[in-house]
């Protein structure tokens, strides 16, 4: 009697930029193959990624992507079938401003963005934060009061001559008892709601998948990767991974522009 062979894992949760993703922001034909190959033996698969929505569907929507996504740094776990939020947490804007001013006592002024809440929610860029321009919805302000006028989920902060990480272990010995602090890519220092990262949305999505932290496998390349990696059963860092969650990782592979996720998924599932 024929017996299918047992999963390697049955939840494969990857991020996005730097791992799933080339810097172009493209998804390599290999990487599609073997994350097929991988669902069609019974895994799933699940994208977990520091962006909020309005800059994660366009993505999914090119992966064919109809399942549960957690987006937002944890903070929206998003429906991309129907194109709906499950849950979302918003960070208080009132203890973000304190956590701000708190910041900027240490560092003088700092370049500000924010990610209002929602399915069509914008980002709101404020005077000299540098980031990427292109179709994503990004709404520049004048005024940093303007970012406080909607619910946010998050706050992008960046200064002119700390470096990423320089500046989050400046927030988080100031006003880490307010927000938390993450680093999520080159220029991307986040606070958050205190207590939320990844684990948060991503726990969440497993459970309504019926699958478990001992059977999950997670592929990163940033700081915010972390807690995933502690929480997953096998944490894959990318080999241009930041050295801090290389330094934890179970495994290293390729990087995200020589398919480092497919070399692994082919050597788990290319046999089942």
């Amino acid at each position: 009697m024929y017996r299918r062979q047992a999963l390697p894992y049955q939840l494969i949760a990857t991020d996005l930029d730097g791992t799933l993703l080339r810097e172009d922001g493209t998804i390599s034909d290999r990487t599609r193959a073997a994350l097929a190959t991988a669902t069609a033996a019974g895994a799933a698969h699940i994208v977990v990624t520091g962006r909020a929505v309005p800059w994660t569907h366009h993505i999914l929507e090119g992966l064919n992507y109809r399942g549960i996504a957690v987006c937002g740094q944890g903070s929206q776990v998003y429906h991309a079938g129907e194109r709906r939020l499950l849950t979302s947490v918003t960070l208080d804007r009132q203890l973000a401003g304190l956590a701000i001013a708190k910041i900027e006592t240490e560092t003088g002024p700092l370049r500000l963005a924010a990610s209002r809440d929602g399915i069509e929610g914008e980002v709101l860029v404020g005077p000299g934060y540098r980031y990427k321009e292109g179709p994503l919805p990004a709404l520049p302000i004048e005024d940093h009061a303007d970012l406080w006028t909607a619910p946010v989920n998050k706050v992008y902060i960046q200064h002119s001559t700390l470096d990423d990480d320089a500046l989050a272990q400046v927030a988080r010995v100031t006003a880490g008892d307010l927000v938390g602090v993450t680093v999520s890519g080159p220029g991307i220092v986040e606070l958050l709601p205190l207590g939320l990262t990844k684990v948060t949305g991503l726990s969440l999505a497993a459970r309504r998948l019926g699958a478990k932290a001992d059977s999950t496998i997670a592929f990163g390349d940033m700081p915010n990767d972390l807690t995933m990696f502690a929480w997953a059963a096998h944490g894959v860092a990318m080999a241009n991974a930041h050295p801090e969650l290389k330094a934890v990782a179970d495994e290293v592979t390729a990087s995200n522009e020589d398919d480092g996720i497919a070399v692994v998924l082919e050597r788990l599932y290319g046999g089942l």
